[in-house]
């Protein structure tokens, strides 16, 4: 059969909506293009593909080869599309079966050796993935950051290391999920701070109420010290809440370990910040310092410096 598909993910903010690689082999001078609305990071991706193909000693076919990224009107950025890019053209070219394909979902990038590299925004593919009931297959650099959505997942270190598992010669190592021991936060509370009884207060009931707090003294007086406090006093996050959080940290780049992930954020902007820094946005766009701070708290220290029309 000179026609497969490949489960994928892109990324589109928090979200991670599923993209079909469709690869078809063809009669025809030998070449590779790809549609889909591909950005120039996909459009490189035939030529990390091919190398990593040969030099993981397997046959890349020397014939037209069309892949579609499905669907065709939504954009696709970022390097994440070079392993299933590379699976649909095993499997295309019969060097991997079809059947095995269909309960699975891949994502990662490949070095030209055929090594897997790690993505940003795994958490939000990892938890479409769930939601879909299929095994994603991903980087081993990307596991611990996967384990939080649960379910099923795969890591590989390596191109060969997925290829023997879909022909059945070895089988991959699932990914450890997140225990509860690990979880539990441990964050900075009043308990450090002496004296400040009027400030302790009003931070009690702030977070009892999730009022805004406006601190007004000189410097040296305390205030970022019982601000940063304030995040650790709150109630825990619920495990909803963690994920929208890790998600949101997910796609800017940001780690996210195991071991804070259920902390509420505690977000403090320079006052020189530019409008796209606090908001979010860009060309590209990405979360600001507001949706970082998203059940968690938001601290502007040095509030009149800021530009008012940054915090209207």
């Amino acid at each position: 059969m000179n026609l497969s598909n490949i489960y994928s993910r892109a990324g589109v903010g928090i979200e991670a909506p599923l993209v079909t690689i469709e690869t078809h082999l063809s009669n025809g001078l030998p070449g590779l293009s790809i549609v889909g609305l591909p950005e120039a990071a996909v459009r490189e991706s035939k030529d990390r593909v091919r190398s990593a193909l040969m030099n993981a000693n397997l046959e890349f076919p020397s014939r037209r080869t069309t892949i579609n990224l499905a669907p065709a009107d939504l954009p696709k950025d970022g390097c994440r599309f070079d392993l299933p890019i590379a699976l649909g053209i095993l499997s295309a070219s019969g060097q991997i079966p079809q059947a095995k394909l269909d309960n699975y979902e891949f994502i990662g990038e490949l070095a030209l050796s055929g090594e897997l590299r790690p993505i940003y925004g795994v958490l939000p593919v990892a938890l479409e993935a769930k939601r879909a009931g299929r095994t994603l297959v991903l980087p081993r650099k990307n596991a611990e950051e996967a384990a939080l959505a649960g379910g099923e997942q795969l890591v590989a270190d390596h191109l060969l290391d997925v290829v023997s598992h879909l022909i059945g010669q070895q089988t991959m190592n699932f990914n450890e999920p997140v225990s509860q021991a690990v979880v539990s936060p441990d964050a900075p509370d009043l308990s450090d701070v002496k004296g400040q009884y009027a400030a302790k207060r009003a931070l009690e009931i702030a977070a009892g109420g999730k009022h805004n707090l406006l601190f007004i003294g000189p410097p040296g007086t305390g205030k970022t010290m019982l601000a940063s406090r304030l995040s650790g006093i709150l109630p825990e996050l619920t495990d909803d809440e963690a994920v929208d959080c890790a998600a949101i940290a997910s796609i800017s780049g940001k780690s996210m370990h195991p071991g804070n992930w259920k902390l509420r954020p505690f977000r403090v902007p320079h006052h020189t910040a530019s409008a796209v820094a606090l908001i979010g946005g860009g060309s590209n766009p990405r979360p600001g310092e507001v949706s970082l701070a998203h059940h968690g708290v938001l601290f502007l220290d040095e509030l009149p410096e800021f530009v008012k029309n940054h915090i209207k």
